[in-house]
Parts: structure tokens; C-alpha cells; sequence
């Protein structure tokens, strides 16, 4: 891509759901990392299961070997949360992330492509915006600004494009936080209908496509979802009725409005 990441480099990364089987793990993406002298970054999640608090966190990250190859850091391990506003959110003002953020000057989003139960799809605008975020501020995302407690958050669901509009907002604060400073890999293999936050997630639908890299987060996203599109594997359709049932794409379409990317693209393939 012709980038050089600057200074200290935060890879961000998604821990994997203990039980979940579709994560990527440590080991294939070593090489990526240490090329780039970065340390994996992870904040807790805002949801029953064994990522929700620091404790039982930093455990799974020892089951999964995230510190086995590389430095580890989950961002929100302490508070108080970092604050970023957001001047021009469509539903967010504030963004709430792991307040270690402050110690990087650069940013390699490293995302597993794939469905999502609420977002309908993942990659890097998720990463972005739900992954960056603390605890908190996964809750402020996900109840679309009403609250940040995240018992709170199940009684507070918005309606769809609020959430993901929401999304939008989250992930707009941290591009604007590294001001340039950032690249963006999706991988398309283990393409499931659910995220790797999910503990007992579906298998792979589809046959593995590929990896992707960019410096703009939306051309990114959007590229993957051609993909899918266009793919000739029939598993396809599973995928698309989920995106789809969701309203997956208002993501990119909120995120376009916002001004920090481009959905279009050239795609160029590196035999």
C-alpha cells in the first residue's frame, strides 16, 4: 500500500468469544505484526460471556496465545475511559475507547470478514467503532447514545439504522483521532453468518475468498461485500440474508455521509 506506520503501532484485533472457532488466531497473523513492531490491542465487550470483564478477559487472551508471539494490550483493562467527540455525528457525539488508545501514534485494523447478529456484517468499520470502544462505550454504541451501562444496554436497543448509524459516528471519532496514520486487512476465510463474539457460531458458509488491504476503511468494506455478491458459491445466500435482514450496508452508506472514506475502489490482485 505504500504506508509506513508511524511510531507506535496498535493492531487491532478481535480476541475471539471463548468457544468460538472461526476467530483468527495468533499464529496466522504473527508475521503481519511483528513486520510492523505492533502490539495487538482489545478492549472488553459489553455482554454476558468471557471477554465482559478484565479479569476473565486477560484469561482468554492466555487460552487464545495473543501474548504467546507479540505484546497484548486490552486497552480498557482500567479506567477511566478515553473520550472522543464526534462534532458532526449523525446520533453520537462522544465515543468512549479503552483509554490506552492515547499510547499509540498509529493504527493497523487487522479484521476478520464476516456476518454479525447485529450489524449484520463485520470488518473494519465494526472494528472501528464496536471494537475500539470500551465496554461503555460498546453499550453508547449499541443503545445508539441512550446509556453506557451495559446491564442497562438489552433494555435500550434503538431501532436498526440508529445503531448503525451509530456505528458510523464510533468509527469516524478514531479516524479522525489517528489523523491518516492507519491501514486496513480484511480477511475473507471462515466466512460466517456470526461474528467471532459469538461463542457457538455457525460454521463457514462459504468458501474462503481471500485478504484484502487498504487505507480507507469504507473502500474496504464495501469491497468484501461485492465480493460475496458476485461470488459464485451458492453458501453466499446465507450471508446476504443476513446482511440484508439487518440492513447491513446502511454502515457503509452512514459512514460515506460522514466523509472519512470512499465506497469507491479499484480492486488490483497480488498473485
Amino acid at each position: 500500500m505504500g504506508k509506513k506506520l508511524e511510531g507506535k503501532v496498535a493492531v487491532k484485533m478481535h480476541s475471539g468469544e471463548k468457544g468460538n472457532k472461526n476467530y483468527l488466531r495468533a499464529e496466522f497473523v504473527k508475521d503481519v505484526i511483528n513486520h510492523v513492531n505492533g502490539t495487538v490491542v482489545e478492549c472488553n465487550t459489553a455482554y454476558a460471556g468471557a471477554r465482559n470483564y478484565t479479569e476473565k478477559h486477560q484469561a482468554l487472551i492466555k487460552e487464545h496465545e495473543w501474548d504467546k508471539y507479540f505484546p497484548f494490550d486490552l486497552m480498557d483493562a482500567e479506567g477511566p475511559d478515553m473520550v472522543l467527540n464526534i462534532p458532526n455525528g449523525k446520533i453520537l457525539k462522544k465515543n468512549y475507547v479503552g483509554k490506552n488508545l492515547a499510547n499509540y501514534d498509529s493504527m493497523l485494523v487487522l479484521s476478520h470478514f464476516k456476518g454479525h447478529a447485529m450489524g449484520g456484517y463485520g470488518g473494519a468499520l465494526k472494528q472501528l467503532s464496536i471494537g475500539v470502544a470500551s465496554s461503555a462505550g460498546k453499550s453508547l454504541i449499541h443503545t445508539a447514545g441512550v446509556t453506557d451501562d451495559q446491564v442497562e444496554l438489552w433494555n435500550n436497543l434503538p431501532k436498526q439504522d440508529r445503531f448503525l448509524e451509530s456505528m458510523a459516528d464510533a468509527a469516524s471519532s478514531v479516524v479522525n483521532y489517528f489523523k491518516g496514520n492507519m491501514a486496513f486487512i480484511n480477511v475473507m476465510k471462515n466466512i460466517s453468518i456470526d461474528c467471532d463474539c459469538d461463542g457457538n457460531a455457525s460454521a463457514p458458509c462459504m468458501n474462503d475468498i481471500g485478504i484484502l488491504a487498504s487505507l480507507d476503511p469504507i473502500a474496504i468494506d464495501q469491497a468484501c461485500l461485492d465480493l460475496v455478491y458476485n461470488s459464485k458459491d451458492p453458501g453466499k445466500e446465507k450471508l446476504i440474508a443476513r446482511i440484508e435482514s439487518l440492513h447491513g450496508i446502511h454502515t457503509i452508506e452512514a459512514s460515506a455521509d460522514l466523509g472519512f472514506g470512499n465506497r469507491e475502489y479499484e480492486l488490483i490482485t497480488i498473485e
